[in-house]
């Protein structure tokens, strides 16, 4: 009982535990001990294999505070790495339904383990209401807000978690660590937004850096770089076709006209044990 995984994609780690196996309740506490660095296994979050009646597999993403993600894409491929080499699954294509809609993973392969893996995350929207940001204007592109002593233009988007886009001319780690924590309690975001700092380097490249909702600064993201390359060609600043660097490495992301986005990257396996509680 109480096993557990560790993987990471791009140094983003999650612990992956099955409902079904864990004898204790996943409470807030729970939760933020079993991801402390110090007093437990650490991780930038829990990812859940629960049962869906829509998809193949069901998933739920919890933060290290205790709140529960829409979604996740480094978690989406990390989970999907489970699935497929834990045996919960034959096929190298199947469907994962997460809070933040339903999503169809594909593995590939590396010495009969998945290595990589590409994700069909579905559709970005700018819709307000939907994101959610509270205003009267239907889609907050280009707009201003303001935090401590700077003012930034900043696109809101979701992909089925919400997130707050700031292009610059330049950027370091300095701007999320600064600033990350005020944009995402914002009163704007009423359940709070995931940060991205973007600096263009081409039509094709963009590098950013991350704050992450209920986790802090983030070496690397996926649906962050999914929000990213959709705000980008909304913008006239990115194709169709990105590759998004981040300190952690780097993502493959396509996205077609009607802002349908697929993620392709790694996915590493850290280590296994049983959780004592």
């Amino acid at each position: 009982m109480n096993d557990f995984i560790k993987s990471h994609g791009l140094g983003n780690d999650y612990i992956v535990l099955d409902s079904k196996k864990i004898n204790f309740k996943l409470s807030k506490k729970n939760i933020a001990r079993i991801c402390h660095r110090n007093y437990g296994v650490g991780s930038d979050g829990i990812l859940l294999l629960v049962e869906s009646k829509k998809a193949n597999f069901g998933l739920r993403i919890f933060n290290p505070d205790g709140s529960e993600a829409e979604k996740s894409g480094n978690g989406l491929r990390i989970f999907s790495k489970f699935l497929y080499d834990y045996k919960y699954t034959k096929k190298k294509k199947f469907t994962i339904q997460t809070k933040g809609g339903l999503v169809e993973s594909e593995v590939i392969l590396k010495d009969n383990k998945a290595s990589v893996v590409k994700i069909a995350m579905g559709k970005a929207t700018f819709d307000s209401s939907k994101i959610p940001v509270k205003s009267k204007k239907k889609y907050l592109v280009q707009e201003q807000i303001k935090v401590k002593d700077q003012t930034f233009i900043y696109t809101s988007v979701s992909v089925g978690n919400p997130h707050c886009v700031i292009f610059l001319n330049k950027i370091s780690n300095n701007y999320p660590i600064k600033y990350g924590e005020a944009i995402e309690k914002h009163r704007l975001f009423p359940k709070k937004t995931n940060v991205q700092f973007a600096q263009v380097l081409s039509k094709n490249k963009v590098r950013i850096e991350i704050w992450e909702r209920g986790a802090g600064y983030t070496l690397a993201s996926g649906s962050s770089s999914c929000a990213v390359v959709s705000a980008g060609l909304k913008l006239g600043l990115l194709g169709n076709k990105v590759k998004v660097l981040m300190p952690g490495g780097s993502l493959s992301i396509e996205i077609d006209k009607d802002y349908n986005i697929t993620m392709k990257g790694p996915v590493e396996q850290i280590c296994s044990g049983k959780l004592i509680f």
